[in-house]
């Protein structure tokens, strides 16, 4: 087993070294046309919250920080439009290269070979064949309308050069978050806190962590309700990557790289981490069955 305490919204380390971003040819724009958007005007925008939950996750305030005009995609970048990708440019993914990655406990399919789980985050699991295509191992494709997960942040920075886009910053996130608007709100779609699993607004853990009431992980990209300017699923889910190095009030760790938006695997009783300012940084090599990426575009 290996050595890496985490929580349970923290990918593992990685357990191989990753390769460069460079090290598949990436032709560029040929796949933005496909992703739906959304533009947000320039603006401030206040990053953090006043009232943080988890305050060693930097969350705090923050702001005001300026941003650009820019549009942000949607939804999650979705199995289907990876392919794309891959079909176009023949992409090879880190977790692909390493023959395995890290899935929740309840969720490895049947005829998977577990090589073993972290130490203190026993739900987690590392899977031989797990990856983009067999997200739970095995042989069982992953629905095509779903978010594409088991990717490192070098292979969503190589699908955004070829889709003309870029991973948004921490702050074109937040904006994006709460609708382009200058107050501050808790969730995507207000302050009030959502039902056990999420229900209409996000998708979240349901049950006792790490013993899910139902075996359910990620939905549809564009399932459940969006925020108030159409964007889906920006709390629950999956994780996103963005461009940015994880920091606090230590500072920058350049050693990880920042996502947003917390996952499936979030509950009110044991991290709090779908919220519009929760944070976490992991080792920009690391890949599980919970983080995805979405897409921003310079206007």
């Amino acid at each position: 087993m290996v050595s890496e305490p985490r929580s349970c919204c923290a990918a593992p380390a990685p357990l191989h070294r990753p390769s460069p971003p460079t090290s598949t040819p990436v032709r560029r724009a040929r796949g933005g046309g496909m992703i739906d958007r959304v533009e947000l005007p320039a603006g401030e925008v206040m990053l953090g919250t006043k009232t943080p939950r988890i305050p060693g996750d930097g969350e705090g305030r923050r702001g005001p920080v300026a941003v650009a005009p820019f549009a942000m995609a949607c939804t999650a970048t979705t199995v289907a439009q990876f392919a794309a990708f891959v079909q176009d440019t023949g992409y090879v993914t880190e977790a692909e290269r390493a023959g395995s990655s890290f899935v929740f406990h309840s969720h490895v399919a049947g005829a998977a070979r577990v090589l073993g789980a972290p130490w203190g985050t026993e739900w987690w699991r590392l899977t031989e064949g797990a990856n983009w295509r067999f997200p739970m191992g095995g042989e069982s494709p992953g629905p095509l309308d779903h978010p594409v997960v088991h990717v490192a942040q070098a292979d969503a920075m190589a699908f955004a050069q070829w889709a003309g886009g870029h991973l948004p910053s921490e702050a074109e996130w937040e904006h994006a978050a709460r609708g382009g608007g200058t107050g501050e709100k808790t969730f995507p779609w207000g302050d009030d806190e959502p039902p056990e699993g999420g229900g209409a607004v996000c998708r979240i853990f349901e049950g006792r962590f790490p013993d899910p009431a139902s075996d359910s992980g990620t939905v549809a990209a564009d399932a459940l309700r969006p925020n108030p300017i159409g964007l889906y699923n920006m709390c629950g889910n999956v994780w996103e990557w963005t461009r940015d190095t994880f920091s606090n009030e230590m500072g920058h760790d350049p050693g990880r790289a920042l996502l947003k938006g917390g996952s499936f695997l979030c509950h009110d009783s044991y991290c709090h981490r779908y919220r519009i300012a929760a944070r976490i940084g992991v080792p920009p090599g690391s890949t599980t069955a919970h983080q995805g990426f979405r897409l921003a575009f310079d206007a």
